[in-house]
Order: C-alpha cells, then sequence, then structure tokens
C-alpha cells in the first residue's frame, strides 16, 4: 500500500495509474492520466451491491469472486501492455482503497508486476483537489480577454505551444464558453472531472511565478469555474486583445467546422435569445440558418447579440493588443505580458 503523495511522485516518474471501478465511475471522475480496468462492469457491480445490502459481505464477496475469477487473465494482460517495464511500480486504486485495487494489486504481484495499492482511493485524490481549490494562493493570473471572436483562445494556444504557463479553462471544460459554445464538441466532463483536469494543469505550471488564461464568466457550459480561482482571475490588470469584425467572423466560422452539420443544433440556442433581442431579430436569425448563410449569421449575433453582452466586460485597467494577423498578435500578446509583469516586479 502506498500513500498519496508518494503515489503522485511515482505519477511524475510514468508510473501507470490503474482505475478498476466500474466504466460508470470512471467516465464521472479518475485521476487524470489513468486507465480503466474494470473488475465489474456496470451492471455486475450493481449486482454485488444488491447482494451486499439484502444478504450481507460474505455472500457479496463470493459472487465477486466467481464473477471475477475468469477474468484476472485478461485484466493482467490488459495491464500488462500499458505499463512501460522501464517505468515504477504500477499504482491501483478504487474508490476507498478497498478490496477491489488490493485484489488486483495481489494478483499483479503473484504475476511479478511491481504494483502498488493507493491507500484510500480516489477518494483521497478529490479531497487532495477540494482542499487545493480551497486553500491555495494561485498568485498572479494574468487574463487575456476580448470580443467574441478576436481570436484569444488561437492565441493562447499558440503561447502554450511555447511552453507559457497557459490553462486553457475552454479546453478542460470542452466547451467554448457562450450560448454556442458546445456545438460540435461532444459532451463535457463531469464537475469532478473538470476540477481534477485543471488541477492537474496547474501542477503543472507550478514555479513559472504567473497564470496565464482567457477571461471566462464562473460558468463554462455546465461547469463551474472553482470560486477562488475565478477570484484570482480578477485581480490584474487584463490583456485586452481588440480586431475587426471582418477578422473576428473568419476566426469564428474557422472555428465551427462542418456547419453544414450543425445546422438543426444551432436552432435551440437562436430562439433561446428571443428573450433578449425580440421575437422578429431571431426569426430573421433562423432564416439566414435555414438559408445557411454562416457569415452574415455570425455577423449579425456579433452586431446584435454578442458585442452588446460582452462590452460592459471591457475593463478600466487595460493593456490593450491589436490583432490584425494572429503571428503578429502573438508578437504583440507576448510584449504585453512582459509589460505586465515588470509592472509589479
Amino acid at each position: 500500500m502506498i500513500d498519496l503523495e508518494k503515489a503522485l511522485k511515482l505519477r511524475q516518474r510514468g508510473a501507470l495509474f490503474v482505475d478498476v471501478r466500474s466504466p460508470a465511475e470512471f467516465a464521472e471522475a479518475t485521476i487524470p492520466g489513468a486507465i480503466n480496468v474494470p473488475i465489474f462492469d456496470n451492471e455486475e457491480r450493481a449486482e454485488i451491491g444488491t447482494l451486499y445490502k439484502q444478504t450481507g459481505r460474505k455472500d457479496a464477496r463470493r459472487r465477486g469472486i466467481e464473477i471475477v475469477s475468469p477474468k484476472i487473465p485478461q485484466i493482467m494482460q490488459q495491464i500488462e501492455t500499458a505499463r512501460d517495464p522501464n517505468a515504477p511500480p504500477v499504482v491501483v486504486f478504487c474508490w476507498r482503497g478497498g478490496q477491489r485495487s488490493l485484489a488486483i494489486t495481489t494478483f499483479l504481484s503473484l504475476a511479478g508486476i511491481p504494483a502498488h495499492q493507493l491507500a484510500g482511493g480516489h477518494k483521497v485524490f478529490r479531497r487532495r483537489v477540494i482542499d487545493y481549490f480551497e486553500q491555495t494562493d494561485f498568485g498572479r493570473v494574468l487574463v487575456v480577454r476580448g470580443l467574441t471572436g478576436v481570436g484569444k483562445t488561437l492565441l493562447l494556444k499558440r503561447l502554450e505551444a511555447a511552453a507559457y504557463p497557459v490553462i486553457d479553462l475552454e479546453g478542460l471544460a470542452n466547451h467554448r464558453g457562450s450560448a454556442f459554445g458546445g456545438l460540435g464538441l461532444g459532451d463535457q466532463p463531469g464537475q469532478v472531472m473538470f476540477e481534477a483536469r485543471l488541477w492537474e494543469r496547474l501542477q503543472q505550471c507550478q514555479g513559472a511565478g504567473y497564470l496565464l488564461t482567457e477571461g471566462e464568466s464562473r460558468h463554462i457550459g455546465r461547469l463551474v469555474v472553482p470560486p477562488r480561482f475565478h477570484l484570482a482571475m480578477q485581480q490584474e490588470v487584463s490583456l485586452w486583445v481588440d480586431a475587426s469584425l471582418d477578422y473576428r467572423v473568419r476566426v469564428i466560422l474557422e472555428d465551427y467546422p462542418a456547419l453544414d452539420d450543425l445546422t438543426a443544433a444551432f436552432e435551440p440556442p437562436l430562439r433561446a435569445l428571443k428573450e433578449r433581442l425580440g421575437k422578429q431579430a431571431v426569426e430573421d436569425l433562423l432564416g439566414l440558418l435555414a438559408q445557411k448563410k454562416w457569415e452574415e449569421l455570425t455577423r449579425r449575433l456579433m452586431v446584435d447579440y454578442y458585442d452588446p453582452l460582452y462590452l460592459h466586460t471591457c475593463p478600466p485597467a487595460r493593456v490593450e493588443i491589436r490583432v490584425e494577423t494572429l503571428d503578429a498578435g502573438v508578437e504583440d500578446l507576448k510584449q504585453a505580458i512582459l509589460s505586465v509583469l515588470a509592472s509589479k516586479a
């Protein structure tokens, strides 16, 4: 058995983390980077849980052995295939660090595969993440802001590729952070998994002296940015990106590939704008949608909806960056970051 602190150090050295909980548990949240090798599938887990409640632990354990025994060779092979033989021992966990992870750790050891059982399981990791977001001083968080379509995400991705300490909240949340932000992206992670991903990225950026992220409201789709981190995002001078309307429309259209395939998906969020824009304006937008006039529809949404909605977020304390090309914008943003950091050095 190994505690979380030592397990995370092994993880930094390339140890394979194996989550042996059911696929449904794994899908809800896990330790980032872990693979799922379930002892029980979702139905089997439900069966064992029911048996435990109705007849007790002994019968539940015996039924568990009956289910697991034929799977052991396949489970061992799956873990053996996934692990690097030159990496540290495998770390196995379940929810509380109980019988499921103990069983697989024991079988791995018997098979000659070095392995540790994580004491406390995923529950102790979740506690670590909760405490982190409740107690951490995040230091200087520089925030890139601007109207919709100026390419904030594109700029930050360029900087992240250049090893800047970028926290891509929208990427972690799998959502673009607007009324149409989830279209074409698939499901968002759950709140617990989002926080785990954010925790991991913040660990990776430790020692940089500052963090760099995009301006967001508290909510990104159905997910919530941890309050203490969101508060830290409001403290620094903002990096305000500006661009022409034509440039912004191009950026938006490039961010939504295969638009024709998303026509039906655009209709519900468009109809939801009726209260803000009025019935006739929404009908006009729906007409553009039906005709697949994407450029005109995007331009109308910018002028009539997004700009009035977000202009009030333009902070008085800001460093302005005018973007005409992405390459030049990246260089100007780098200079702006240096300017802000130097202002409080």
